[in-house]
């Protein structure tokens, strides 16, 4: 590991430990409760005691009144899905889009961790990339920090029903998973292409999506003739943004794609906040948190 890297991951480390004790670990826990509840103990019946826990055959044998104690069943899987196409590298605020998805996952996995839960990460583009199986401990989350920063994927395209496919064929218990992406993932028609596996994932798993994005990208400056290339397919062409028509079309087509990946979110209930390469993440982190609280 260079020493540059060895230095950025520490940094992540560092603020995003931090910010996860001070934080986002009580946020979380609240936030993704588990699997259920599981027996723990007995023990003597207590004046207040709800009387529908009563231990009968306990009561029975020991000739005195006792209960059945039960806990809440913590233990999660939680599974970052971080889209690593070539859209990641866009960003002309405080940071590219790349480093905001480093510092968010690296939140949420120190979060995880704190709650002793398991931590696993896929990297995708149009197809997965790269899959680190969930397991527990410091080493393998920055294991995973490294590749959020330095993994160089075989593609720059964008297909998120791969990511979602993946998720609910390779991971066969229900798990919390994040998608994080800007979520321009769009058909010839503007329409998102994922819904349909957005529909099967999010019955197998409970499902939350943090899309990142740039100011930049929500509408065109007026700097007269400029050359444009998508980071994607590399294609370029000539705009002319001096024209009042341009701009207001790319406005109102950022807009109306907007709207629509956000109705298909809703539809089937994926809890979701917008995070911009210029904004502090900690608010809108603690709104997904709450939401689901």
């Amino acid at each position: 590991m260079s020493e540059n890297l060895l230095k950025n991951v520490r940094k992540i480390e560092i603020k995003s430990r931090g910010l996860s004790h001070q934080i986002f670990a009580g946020q979380y826990h609240s936030a993704f409760k588990g699997r259920g509840i599981a027996f723990s103990e007995v023990r003597e019946y207590q004046f207040g005691d709800d009387i529908r826990d009563m231990d009968w055959n306990v009561t029975a044998r020991m000739n005195a009144p006792y209960i059945k104690v039960f806990e809440e069943e913590r233990e999660l899987t939680m599974v970052l899905l971080i889209d690593v196409s070539g859209s990641r590298w866009f960003g002309t605020q405080k940071k590219l889009k790349k480093e905001l998805l480093a510092e968010v996952a690296a939140i949420l996995s120190f979060s995880a961790s704190i709650n002793n839960d398991k931590v696993g990460a896929m990297f995708f583009s149009d197809r997965v990339e790269k899959f680190i199986p969930p397991k527990k401990g410091r080493s393998h989350l920055l294991h995973i920090i490294r590749e959020m920063l330095e993994f160089e994927p075989v593609s720059r395209q964008t297909n998120i029903s791969e990511a979602l496919r993946f998720l609910t064929n390779a991971i066969k218990k229900r798990c919390t998973a994040f998608l994080l992406s800007d979520l321009m993932d769009l058909d010839n028609k503007e329409q998102p292409r994922f819904e349909e596996a957005l529909k099967i994932a999010v019955n197998k798993h409970d499902l939350a999506a943090i899309q990142i994005y740039d100011h930049r990208e929500t509408e065109l400056p007026n700097v007269g003739l400029v050359r444009m290339m998508d980071a994607e397919t590399n294609r370029e062409q000539w705009i002319d943004t001096s024209g009042s028509r341009v701009r207001d079309n790319y406005a109102r087509w950022y807009h109306n794609s907007q709207g629509r990946i956000r109705t298909i979110l809703n539809k089937y209930q994926v809890d979701h906040v917008r995070i911009a390469t210029d904004q502090d993440y900690v608010e809108p982190l603690i709104r997904l948190f709450k939401k689901r609280a």
